[in-house]
């Protein structure tokens, strides 16, 4: 089952495999939910109006955006690579307990064709395409989007500690376009994830991996979120990237940024 936020003429409004739910559905009530109870509650509260608007990020303003680092060995030795510290990010990549930041309040999650921000203080600036978790309030694994951990990595590879700046700012987290509820993370072992950015209708960088190249599971990520925090409301957890573009390349304004997850596919551009 696909949900999906449009935003209708009163407002926003979700939908579950292309027709409406109630005007007061919320993401945060269906959160509130075991996974083996939602998709009955969907499809006992579908109307039968079909949905139509612009597509919004699939989340509520209320819920969290987390984001896990290093669990790709590509994403470590782009990392090591970057810094002048680089020695963490092995100790990090070895160690029992996972690297886990805080990326985005929902509010300020951008959706599909929403424009995704360059720092102007930085001049090495990416996009990272990662899988991205969808857990309810018991922290289970429910569903999944596709997400965009913009990132600005000069930053953080001048001092592992300016990590909030270089993960957190305006436009710095896309999600969407639909919310795949999959009732566990079984399905997810082996999903291919795909990076395009087009300068000018040409295409300047492509590359691939898939979720079977990661070194911790999906499960060891959401548990240690919610090992000592509340989510209330679920939360969202990007699972960290494969992909990452040299450092001879750096995003420019009105670059398109294509992020395939499987076959759900987040396109934005540059701003």
């Amino acid at each position: 089952m696909d949900l999906t936020q449009y935003l209708t003429d009163s407002g926003p409004r979700w939908a579950v495999d292309g027709r409406f739910l109630p005007a007061d559905f919320t993401l945060s009530a269906l959160l509130q939910l075991p996974s083996s109870k939602q998709a009955k509650l969907l499809q006992e509260s579908a109307t039968s109006d079909s949905a139509s608007g612009k597509i919004l990020a699939p989340i509520d303003a209320v819920q969290e955006v987390w984001a896990g680092g290093v669990t790709y060995l590509r994403s470590r030795q782009a990392r090591e690579a970057e810094s002048a510290t680089g020695d963490i990010y092995q100790k990090v990549y070895d160690a029992s307990r996972p690297e886990l930041f805080f990326k985005a309040a929902g509010w300020r999650v951008v959706g599909p064709e929403d424009p995704i921000h360059i720092r102007h203080d930085s001049r090495w600036n990416v996009p990272e395409p990662e899988l991205t978790l969808v857990i309810n309030r018991m922290g289970e694994i429910c569903g999944y989007t596709a997400g965009n951990d913009v990132s600005s990595r000069d930053i953080e590879g001048e001092n592992p500690l300016y990590l909030p700046q270089a993960k957190v700012y305006n436009g710095s987290c896309a999600l969407g376009p639909v919310i795949r509820l999959c009732g566990g993370p079984d399905m997810l072992r082996e999903v291919s994830i795909d990076l395009k950015i087009f300068r000018q209708d040409t295409l300047v960088f492509q590359d691939q991996t898939s979720t079977r190249q990661m070194k911790r599971s999906f499960e060891e990520l959401a548990a240690c979120l919610y090992s000592e925090l509340d989510f209330p409301h679920g939360a969202f957890l990007l699972t960290g990237t494969g992909i990452v573009p040299p450092e001879s390349f750096s995003l420019q304004i009105g670059d398109r940024v294509q992020v395939s997850v499987g076959d759900l596919l987040l396109q934005n551009t540059t701003a």
